[in-house]
């Protein structure tokens, strides 16, 4: 179910991923294809609506199939707070659902079906890899670790203070850009799965701005994505 308006946020979210070897559940096999959408035009609710209808069923049976105990009962959101930028995200509720969250304006940016599948299927493979836990235990491991380094060099109350930021961010943003990768490899398989075609999906990332490579960026190259992907695809 797709749902507009505000809701409560988790205490992290995540918006990308990197490349494992994850099986989605085969099933009776793949939906049809998906009819080949329009392209360079910006996308509706409609189109959301449609594409939600056919992942969410197939991320919800990879959850259950990979994470047994996990909650897999994903709610899917418009984000439509006002003015809020293009962006996709996966966080949770106070009650510990899964919740994929699309802002409007990433919605229009689109320019078919195949690039809305692929987002939405990066975004249920960031749950269904547990990747805000482990972003969670990290940050929490960097935290200590600086604050114990901070207190054994002598540094007073406010330096062990920014040493423990300084480690938590350390740690939270480690392994992010392999997270990245990672939904992406499986949501390729998920999106692939429901129907699309996910290397056409990843297209979007040449036309997005790109983050590079970054000392503690958060996201890996586009075109690492790109190549992520087609690697997956290409091994399906």
């Amino acid at each position: 179910m797709i749902r507009t308006g505000a809701f409560v946020l988790g205490v992290l979210t995540l918006a990308a991923c990197a490349p494992v070897e994850p099986n989605v559940p085969s099933g009776t096999g793949p939906l049809a294809p998906e009819p080949v959408a329009r392209t360079g035009s910006p996308q509706s609710l409609a189109d959301f609506r449609a594409v939600v209808g056919r992942v969410e069923p197939v991320a919800e049976a990879a959850c259950r199939q990979m994470q047994p105990r996990a909650n897999c009962d994903f709610r899917i959101v418009l984000d439509d707070r006002p003015n809020q930028p293009p962006n996709a995200y996966q966080t949770y509720d106070r009650s510990g659902q899964p919740i994929i969250a699309f802002t409007p304006a990433l919605v229009r940016e689109m320019q078919n079906r195949d690039e809305l599948a692929f987002a939405l299927s990066h975004e249920a493979a960031h749950h269904i890899e547990g990747h805000i836990a482990q972003t969670q235990a990290s940050g929490t491991t960097g935290a200590l670790i600086g604050t114990v380094l901070g207190s054994i060099v002598g540094l007073d109350t406010a330096g062990v203070e920014t040493a423990q930021n300084i480690g938590g961010t350390i740690g939270a943003r480690r392994y992010s850009k392999g997270f990245e990768l990672e939904a992406d490899s499986l949501g390729a398989r998920i999106a692939l799965r429901a129907g699309y075609d996910p290397v056409r999906g990843v297209l979007y990332f040449q036309r997005a701005p790109d983050p590079g490579d970054r000392f503690l960026g958060t996201h890996p190259p586009n075109a690492d994505r790109i190549t992520v992907v087609r690697r997956t695809v290409a091994a399906n």
